[in-house]
């Protein structure tokens, strides 16, 4: 008998063990909170499973509980009571619900009996709201008060449209009036006609902004003087209040940032007037050979962006909502811009410095930049204006003018103008002094060509078939088209001279050799208008 009572303990034991076991091993399942709600209105939010009831079990029953005693008395009293480490809610004589210490994890309570009282409260407030829903005469005032509102809500949209066309009526007066004043000289700064539509917009959007502020707020004390909407009218009463905080603290909490934002400001704006007179002192002549009258104005702009960079970067931290989001997707955004189009940006402002600098180039010079020419009108950081002789003017970037070839026509005469120049090709048999002098003559002969410093004409090739002889001489100072006028009247002047003296000016070109030797005899080495003292 004593053994078989052994080894049915033993049996039991081990059964015991094999399900403690399975139970410790087996995958827990966490509940869903579940929120119970009663009238519309949120009492508590079930987290665990309480007296193996799961959330779910425990909403339905205490939905239950709490109809059946609201159906039964108006009056109830509602009561917390301690029950081990929990806490049970009494409605009258029944138990509601239990408030669990898991039930509170993750939420804004401290204590079990916080979290009780609170959702005591939340119940009297249900209990007088369903009072207050069974007295018609509290529902007549109720009714009676969202009429008096919807009453007031009209009459202010009505009064806005009132107000709205008196201003619209008197706004283009009133513009008028102002952007008079707004004077330089006789210039108005500011044109009514493009002023009203920009100023009727702003009016129209402040009006909408304003009707739905009073939507909201009419919604909101309606929703509120019934009690099972009441709920909803407290949640935007209560979201435009956060909304308000929420502003006014971001506001007086941007203010100290915003202080210091502002002085590094005025110290980056006092740095920058003290190296501009810094910078214009020491251009004077003979203190620093690269800080002259030319160089002085992009010197200045150089070092005011770089002052200004830099107080960017120290004021960056301390402006509003410097560290949100939305900033760093900005500087993200920005950063990728620069970096996909700083290259070309980079290498045409680096060529506008170094043309600055090099002074390569300088307003009102004449110049030929590949198979452009023109009078420098501007020079700029990333491109040069130059006006042509033809009326037209062309922008050219400053990486192009540094990769070519640039000819100056103004840098090395003397005094005030340009070199004007051309080439013409004659024949072996003409005496090459014969040709100088006729070239000579015809530069005599055109108006604007400067006596001084006197033409000259120098050999520039001896070719297969004729030499090259280049006309230079130095014309005053002018427009670009006066000067393509003056190149044209000194052609037609070199065509006249030669005409006169018999001389052709067609070049030739041999496929054999000519009968007769191409060559000038010393008799005939000072044809007119040649003279033999020219002869060095």
């Amino acid at each position: 008998m004593r053994s078989r009572l052994l080894a049915v303990m033993f049996t039991v034991f081990g059964m015991f063990w094999s399900v403690q076991s399975w139970a410790e091993d087996a995958p827990k399942v966490v509940d869903a909170p579940l929120e119970l709600k009663v009238a519309n209105r949120s009492i508590m939010a079930f987290q665990a499973t309480t007296l193996g009831e799961a959330p779910a079990s425990r909403v339905k029953r205490a939905k239950a509980v709490i109809g059946e005693a609201l159906d039964d008395a108006d009056d109830l009293n509602v009561a917390i009571d301690p029950i081990m480490e929990s806490y049970m809610v009494l409605l009258g004589s029944r138990r509601a619900f239990i408030v669990s210490p898991k039930d509170i994890d993750g939420t804004e309570y401290d204590s079990v009996q916080q979290a009780a009282e609170a959702a005591a409260a939340r119940l009297r407030q249900v209990i007088a709201e369903t009072r207050e829903a069974r007295n018609l005469q509290l529902i007549l005032r109720s009714a009676l008060a969202a009429l008096i509102a919807t009453g007031v809500y009209i009459g202010l949209l009505f009064g806005m449209l009132f107000v709205r066309r008196k201003v619209l009526k008197k706004l283009p007066e009133l513009m008028h009036r102002h952007t008079q004043a707004l004077k330089v000289g006789r210039v108005p700064l500011v044109d009514a006609n493009f002023l009203y539509p920009l100023a009727s917009r702003l009016l129209e959007l402040v009006r909408w902004i304003v009707v739905m502020l009073f939507t909201y707020e009419w919604l909101g004390f309606v929703l509120s003087r019934f009690p099972y909407t009441r709920p909803w009218g407290e949640s935007l009463n209560n979201y435009l209040l956060e909304l308000g905080g929420y502003l006014l603290q971001g506001i007086v909490g941007a203010i100290p940032g915003l202080g210091v934002a502002l002085a590094i400001f005025f110290i980056a704006r006092g740095a920058t007037a003290f190296m501009r007179r810094i910078l214009r002192r020491m251009a004077v002549p003979g203190t620093l050979s690269w800080l002259n009258h030319e160089t002085l104005q992009p010197t200045q702009r150089l070092t005011s962006l770089a002052i200004w960079l830099f107080a960017l970067a120290m004021a960056y931290p301390y402006l509003p909502g410097a560290g949100t989001d939305a900033f760093k997707g900005l500087s993200v955004l920005i950063g990728l811009m620069i970096s996909l189009g700083a290259t070309s940006v980079v290498g045409q402002a680096a060529a506008g410095l170094i043309l600055t600098y090099t002074r390569t180039l300088r307003p009102g010079e004449f110049v030929r930049i590949g198979d452009y020419e023109g009078t420098v009108t501007e020079l700029g950081m990333f491109t040069t204006s130059i006006r042509t002789g033809l009326g037209e003017v062309l922008t050219l970037p400053n990486s192009m003018i540094t990769g070519t070839v640039t000819k100056n026509y103004s840098r090395v005469v003397q005094g005030p103008g340009y070199v004007v120049d051309t080439v013409v090709t004659i024949g072996y048999d003409t005496p090459w002094r014969q040709v100088e002098a006729m070239l000579l003559e015809a530069a005599k002969r055109t108006p604007g060509v400067l006596e001084v410093p006197p033409a000259q004409v120098f050999q520039t090739a001896l070719s297969d078939f004729y030499p090259e002889y280049r006309l230079v001489a130095q014309a005053i100072p002018s427009q670009p088209r006066p000067r393509a006028v003056l190149l044209s009247m000194l052609h037609a002047n070199i065509q006249d001279v030669f005409n006169e003296y018999g001389v052709q000016i067609m070049s030739p070109h041999y496929l054999s050799d000519p009968q007769q030797e191409k060559w000038v005899p010393r008799d005939k080495w000072y044809p007119a208008p040649a003279q033999e003292s020219k002869e060095s």
